[in-house]
């Protein structure tokens, strides 16, 4: 059926007062101490209860080119489709709900949004759907999205669906663990990042923080490959988490980083890294870099400057203190780190992938691309393709867009 011609209305759903609020307080009542076993059922008993049938839950894997769809009682579970040329993938890029108008029904894709993170997607069937079931159902999908996450953290149940039987290394095992959502999106700023080779990743990593108005980051990528890099990243992530709740500067939290890394591993191991803030409301960017590849000021889709600066020795190398570069942005502006795996990608006998091919990866992507998220996953997967599809190191990307203004609105309630 195309979009626009309804079938009949439901006859058999509680359409009284305040059902809307007694399903979502019911699934939140029950959800607190369920088994993350029992999610599934419950999701799809939910879902019954506004008229909705054959029931699915997706959840993005890591790699960012499917959606993988979670096992479990009540729920379809058929075949993972991809993010790109599908419902449930437009659902997922667009970050909006999805019909598909069939026969005598109509499929919903929504997506499963956890604060700004979208996660994967809810589908299900109905026979009809109007205004106030849209607006119930964009709500119970957010609720589904934050037991999630919330049960993620008691089963291995949601890891092992977004791997798609792939196995981790023990070294990727380790760094999925500590990295942060990979997307966010507020009024003020917004940010993503990709990794590869998603099941192996070893030596990058990142971790970012947006404390009342500014936004901290790190951008890392430790010596060496495997477990041992893992191992020194982790304990460059821990310094850096550590140094950045004492609410030290950054030529100091550089500094606590050195000594953490040198008095665990000695002068024989190293990290380079990027640190920096971003005050989200006036736009002014601070950073220090050790020894990193110098990130990329977008303007307009275009590439326009290097951000370069005073660098001093990588982490663990016992540098000077690091002077702290300043830039104005302006609203829109985006800003690109990356780790050298992006640019040193070659095939054997072959030259460097480099930074000018690169940068005409970037400006030709960018314009497709609707936000930093999507930007991020396109620019990964067109990288991957221009280097023949070869990953021999880690390469890490991250972007980081500027929106400016307050998001004080948000704090006051609708009249």
């Amino acid at each position: 059926m195309e979009q626009g011609r309804r079938p009949g209305r439901r006859v058999d759903v509680d359409l009284s007062e305040g059902f809307g609020e007694r399903l979502l307080g019911q699934l939140l009542d029950r959800a607190h101490e369920m088994p993350a076993h029992l999610i599934a059922p419950l999701v799809a008993e939910e879902c019954a209860k506004v008229g909705g049938r054959d029931v699915s839950i997706y959840l993005q894997d890591y790699e960012q080119l499917m959606l993988a769809p979670l096992p479990g009682r009540g729920l379809v579970h058929g075949d993972a489709l991809p993010i790109d040329g599908s419902h449930a993938g437009q659902a997922f890029l667009s970050k909006r709900v999805v019909e598909e108008w069939l026969a005598e029904a109509v499929r919903l894709y929504l997506p499963l949004l956890d604060g700004s993170d979208v996660v994967g997607v809810m589908a299900l069937t109905l026979d009809a759907v109007e205004e106030d079931d849209r607006r119930l159902l964009r709500r119970l999908s957010g609720l589904v999205a934050d037991i999630v996450v919330t049960k993620s953290s008691y089963t291995d149940q949601f890891f092992k669906a977004r791997r798609r039987g792939k196995s981790l290394t023990v070294a990727a095992e380790i760094q999925w663990s500590l990295l942060p959502p990979l997307s966010m999106n507020t009024p003020q700023v917004s940010l993503a990042g990709a990794l590869e080779p998603a099941h192996e990743i070893a030596g990058d990593s990142l971790d970012y923080a947006l404390n009342d108005n500014v936004l901290h980051l790190a951008i890392i990528d430790a010596m060496g490959h495997e477990l041992s890099a893992a191992v020194l990243a982790t304990v460059a992530i821990g310094a850096y988490r550590h140094a950045r709740r004492a609410e030290i500067g950054l030529a100091e939290l550089y500094s606590f980083m050195d000594r953490a890394v040198d008095a665990q591993f000695g002068p024989e191991q190293f990290v380079t890294a990027q640190m920096l803030r971003l005050d989200v409301e006036t736009g002014q960017l601070q950073w220090v870099n050790a020894g990193h590849p110098s990130a990329l000021l977008i303007r307009g889709h275009r590439v326009i400057r290097k951000l370069e600066g005073p660098t001093t020795l990588p982490v663990g190398f016992g540098g000077a203190e690091p002077q702290v570069s300043t830039i104005q942005l302006t609203k829109g502006d985006r800003v690109m780190f990356y780790t050298d795996g992006l640019t040193e990608e070659h095939r054997i006998g072959g030259e460097p992938f480099g930074e000018t091919r690169m940068i005409n990866t970037i400006e030709r992507t960018g314009p497709l691309c609707d936000g930093v998220a999507q930007m991020a996953r396109e620019l990964s997967q067109s990288l991957m393709r221009e280097r023949g599809g070869t990953t021999s190191d880690d390469a890490t990307l991250f972007l980081i867009e500027w929106h400016g203004g307050s998001a004080d609105h948000l704090a006051v309630p609708d009249l």
